[in-house]
């Protein structure tokens, strides 16, 4: 019998996107986690500000939380306004908080955050990624094999 397929998020609205992610890791598993913001956060998320680029999760005091992610000041948010880079909450359910955890402590991976995202019932969302590092002659591998794979398309389509 195969293996059911994970379910994929629903993403209606992208805000930030870690391109670079799957570039230097290897994702292993994704999870879908909210985000604990403040009203100025949340506005200026959706003018589409935001940057996730040099961010990283952290597992620590029995939470997941997002470190260096950037979401710039609300324009008219006068004194109420956030900071820019403060750690934010990740709302994830216990059992995954743990799986992250031990991964992170035993296996050495990393969790990195791939984009942020609005779902369809409007609530901000995190797709996070336990992943591996990638040594640089994998990095160079991927690229070989990716130029590889077009000069194969560009052979098929002249030959025709």
């Amino acid at each position: 019998m195969s293996r059911p397929k994970p379910p994929t998020f629903e993403k209606t609205k992208i805000v930030a996107e870690n391109r670079r992610a799957r570039y230097d890791y290897y994702v292993e598993q994704v999870f879908e986690a909210g985000i604990a913001l403040t009203g100025t956060e949340v506005k200026a998320l959706r003018f589409g500000e935001g940057s996730i680029a040099e961010s990283y999760a952290e597992v620590k005091d029995d939470g997941v939380w997002l470190v260096n992610s950037n979401v710039p000041e609300f324009s008219h948010g006068n004194r109420f306004n956030h900071e820019p880079k403060r750690p934010r909450k990740l709302l994830l359910h216990e059992r995954e908080i743990r799986k992250m955890h031990g991964a992170v402590a035993r296996e050495g991976m990393t969790l990195v955050p791939l984009m942020v995202y609005f779902n369809s019932r409007g609530r901000a969302k995190v797709e996070l990624a336990l992943a591996k590092g990638k040594k640089a002659h994998d990095k160079r591998d991927v690229i070989k094999e990716r130029d590889w794979k077009r000069e194969q398309g560009r052979i098929m389509r002249d030959r025709g």
